[in-house]
This record gives C-alpha cells, structure tokens and sequence, in this order.
C-alpha cells in the first residue's frame, strides 16, 4: 500500500456524538445510498478496499437515553421498519432484511447499524474494511466492536488517514467522507482531500455526506468540486416538507465514479419512502459534475 506526504491541517472532532442523531432520515439516505454503491460494486468479484473517515461507534442503540432524547429515528428508519411490508423495491427489502439480522422481527428496531458496520457486514471475504475514529469513547466502542471482526480500527484522523491508504492494496476503493461539520471548515477540507484523494485512485467510487443548513455552508463543498477537476459526480439532496425551525433542512450525498445503475436505484428507493408515511421529504438527483 502506498503512502503519501499529507501536509494539510489535522481537525480534531472531539464533541459530537452521532447517537442523538442514528436512524434520522440523513442516515437512512446515507446507508441506502452507501448499501447500493457496496452491492452493486460487489457484482464483480475483485476485491474492494472500503474506508470510513467519520466511523462513530458501528452500533447505536435506538431505545438509549441519547436516541429518545431528540427521537429522531422515530422520523427516520422507524417510519420505514413500520411500514416496510409496504415496500416494493428489492433494494429496499435487501435493506430491511440486513436491520432484521441485527433486530429479528420486531415492532420497532432497536440496533441500528453505523456506517462502518454496514460496510463490514456487507463485506466479502475478498474486501478490506478500515474505519477512522478520533472520538476517545466512540473509537472504544468501535474496536469493542470490531473485536474479531472484519474490520480494522484506525485512531487517527480520518481525512489524513484516507489519504496515507491511497491508493489502496485491493484494485477497487469505496470511501466514505462523513464529518459533521461543526467545524466550518471542514466543507473545504472535504473538497480538497476528495481532490486529492481522485488524483490519487481516479476509478474510486467516493461518496460524500453533507447536511442543509438554513447558513447553507455546504454551498462551500459544492462550489468547490464544481471547480475541481473531478468529474462524474452524482448528487442526491434529500429536502424535509416541514423542516425544523433549527437544524437540519435536509441533507445530501455525492457520489463521484456512482456504479452503474446506482442513481435509477436511489431514486427509485427515495421516492417510495418520500411520503408522509416514511420520511416526508422530496428528493432530487441529478449529475452535479457530469463526466
């Protein structure tokens, strides 16, 4: 694997905690986009070195003292678990039938996978896993977790890290970029490590998560890759009917190098879930930088 000379700023997130936030409706677009990008690379057999820059913790619990305080989940994947019977696409019912290994056949989930379990879940025996925590309590309880698993736990700055691991020992990358960005600038440092991370492994599949703001500072992140030279890059906002008063309007999802058929299936997924019903959002995909 080769190394790389990293000279850029070191953000150290020490304060946010995704357990008040797992299983709103940010997470459910995030995971089915991420859910789709692994499955439909995995139709080829060669191996896939996945990377997670924000892990948390894997596993959050959706009945904990942190998730009932703000009861986001009860707007996200409760709705859908509720009401997946109703469910037509198989993506979906994949989905669904990978939270039911984790919960069994319950009215309401209680385990709720994080990103980085998704990914090693969803791994093959053939794919390489490394997830990023910098979270004192939350890298513990990923490696609790990881804990004869298939995924390795990297203490240090997930950005930096990504960067150092490219390009990666296995001939295909997945990469997820996912701060919180309660540091403003994270939206450029995004851009630019995604920038350099593209000249690095120009065939990766990189996905990148932001929120909506009513300060629409991911306008940053946007503009910037506008102007990058990356190119084929897909883009899904999903945008609340009734958005909060504070907080997040909506969220959104980059996909640079999406696998084939992947946006159809996204969009396919977040029209189903759109109505009142599931998450009560509309969404929009078109091509942020064609290719």
């Amino acid at each position: 694997m080769a190394s790389c000379n990293y000279d850029g700023p070191i953000i150290l997130m020490l304060s946010y905690l995704h357990a008040f936030h797992a299983g709103n409706f940010a997470d459910v677009q995030k995971h089915a986009t991420l859910y789709l990008a692994l499955t439909r690379m995995q139709a080829k057999a060669s191996p896939i070195a996945c990377f997670d820059t924000h892990a948390g913790s894997a596993v959050y619990d959706l009945k904990g003292e942190r998730a009932l305080k703000t009861g986001e989940s009860d707007r996200g994947i409760q709705r859908l678990w509720q009401n997946r019977a109703g469910l037509q696409s198989d993506d979906w019912q994949g989905f669904m039938a990978e939270l039911e290994t984790w919960n069994g056949v319950i009215p309401e989930l209680r385990h709720y996978p994080g990103s980085p379990a998704w990914m090693a879940t969803l791994s093959r025996d053939q794919d390489l896993v490394a997830a990023f925590e910098l979270h004192s309590t939350e890298g513990l309880r990923l490696e609790a977790w990881a804990e004869g698993r298939k995924l390795k736990v990297r203490r240090e700055n997930g950005l930096a890290g990504l960067l150092h691991s490219l390009p990666p020992s296995a001939p295909r990358l997945l990469a997820l970029m996912d701060p919180s960005y309660e540091i403003r600038k994270d939206y450029q440092e995004v851009a630019e490590t995604l920038v350099k991370a593209w000249r690095k492994c120009r065939h990766g599949v990189f996905l990148i998560w932001y929120p909506i703001l009513p300060d629409r500072l991911h306008r940053k992140l946007l503009e910037a890759l506008v102007n990058s030279p990356v190119t084929k890059v897909l883009q899904s906002e999903l945008s609340l009917v009734t958005p909060p008063d504070r907080g997040m309007r909506g969220s959104g999802m980059l996909v640079v190098n999406p696998p084939w058929g992947l946006g159809d299936r996204l969009e396919a997924m977040m029209a189903e879930v759109g109505g009142p019903e599931g998450l009560n959002a509309s969404h929009r995909l078109d091509w942020l930088v064609p290719e």
